[in-house]
């Protein structure tokens, strides 16, 4: 799809790289520099917690199908080696600090003027304007503790809960792409690129869009409920006897309680005036709550869900990780794909990029790069010689 696209990745972490790899997985040349000891989600486990661990599958995914050059950017050597790759690029993608690629002079001030059809994308915390510009971010604080997403999901007075590493990253990511693709697709038109400016905090704030919006018109929202005080029981968890988690998903409540009493073979409840309707049921959530748990709790997920399907009551199950990888439905709809052994991981199945193009020549999965594996191909294709590279190697220009 992208093979005839270049981009030059400056960014460490997660939700720049996020946004490289979907576009290296989609075929374009994504090149990664890094510095001479590389992104720091090469070494997440020993960075977390101390870990031996060397092999790192979240930075695999983000960073699979890009080559990596080492640059030492703290000289005029390496800006002038990273000038040279961004004359044969498409998009400059970077999710450094603002005030860290402007004392680099990698600014969009600086280089749109110089390379005037460049796609220069900034991913950030913050944003590029206003007093918290130059904080650290990261996606527990940008996206879900200051976008309001955090407290959204507590119930009542509770703490917020913790939340699940990269998850913002990954969503912010996708966003920078959306934004990215429709640059390029103008400069189709104009001639000219132009700055796309993405944050993680802009990201969280749509993502709970809903929600904000609700609050200010009305200046109130509903509070986040246990499961036995959820408003609409008919969209709700519940347990199986074999200890097996599934959602009803009844959104229209009237309209699927008759089908559940009946794949329940409790038709006696329809006749309950206190769950007869959506409010009755609203107003006794809890005693039907406990309900459903007492019938539920008596079944096989398995016998349970074989009877909502003939009765065309809408569930879904409630997967842990392990049981994700062996759902039929995701192995069915493409979710993963096998990458075959790099520099830096063995061959492994992986999480593959939402998005399928039909009709389109697919790229074959290929593997995260080593730190610097592709430095003298990267600059091979600058126009480099390689007594060139060999002199810029010895200075330690490059790695």
């Amino acid at each position: 799809m992208l093979q005839n696209y270049r981009v030059i990745e400056l960014g460490m972490w997660v939700a720049g790289p996020a946004a490289g790899g979907l576009l290296a997985d989609w075929g374009a040349d994504v090149v990664k520099v890094e510095t001479p000891v590389g992104d720091p989600m090469r070494r997440l486990f020993q960075l977390l917690a101390g870990h031996g661990q060397p092999e790192s599958p979240p930075f695999d995914l983000d960073n699979r199908g890009k080559r990596s050059v080492v640059l030492d950017l703290s000289c005029p050597e390496g800006l002038a080696v990273l000038d040279r790759l961004l004359e044969g690029a498409d998009v400059f993608l970077t999710n450094l600090r603002p005030e860290a690629v402007e004392r680099l002079g990698l600014g969009p001030d600086a280089l749109l003027p110089r390379f005037p059809r460049l796609v220069y994308a900034s991913v950030s915390g913050y944003g590029l304007t206003g007093p918290d510009r130059a904080r650290a971010g990261y996606d527990v604080g940008a996206f879900w503790a200051r976008s309001g997403i955090a407290m959204l999901m507590a119930p009542g007075d509770d703490p917020p809960p913790g939340v699940r590493s990269g998850m913002g990253d990954h969503v912010t990511g996708i966003t920078a792409v959306a934004g990215i693709l429709a640059a390029l697709l103008e400069r189709e038109q104009t001639g000219r690129g132009q700055l796309v400016e993405v944050s993680l905090l802009r990201t969280g704030i749509y993502t709970v869009g809903w929600d904000l919006g609700i609050q200010s018109r009305f200046g109130k929202i509903g509070s986040v409920q246990p499961r036995t005080s959820e408003l609409n029981p008919m969209c709700n968890c519940y347990c199986s006897g074999d200890g097996h988690w599934f959602w009803l998903l009844g959104v229209e409540a009237d309209r699927m309680w008759p089908k559940l009493c009946a794949a329940l073979e409790r038709d006696d409840l329809t006749a309950d005036e206190r769950f007869a309707s959506a409010r009755g049921r609203r107003h006794h959530t809890t005693e039907l709550v406990e309900l459903l748990d007492s019938i539920f709790g008596a079944a096989k997920r398995d016998e349970l869900t074989a009877a909502f399907d003939r009765h065309d009551v809408w569930w879904a199950p409630a997967n842990t990780p392990a049981e994700v990888w062996d759902d039929p439905q995701a192995v069915a709809a493409g979710a993963f794909v096998e990458v075959p052994e790099g520099a830096s991981s063995p061959a492994h199945r992986a999480v593959a990029t939402p998005v399928v193009f039909h009709g389109a020549d697919r790229v074959a999965p290929r593997p995260a790069p080593g730190l610097g594996e592709h430095t003298e191909a990267v600059l091979a294709d600058a126009g480099y010689r390689p007594d060139e590279v060999t002199a810029l190697r010895r200075g330690g220009v490059v790695g």
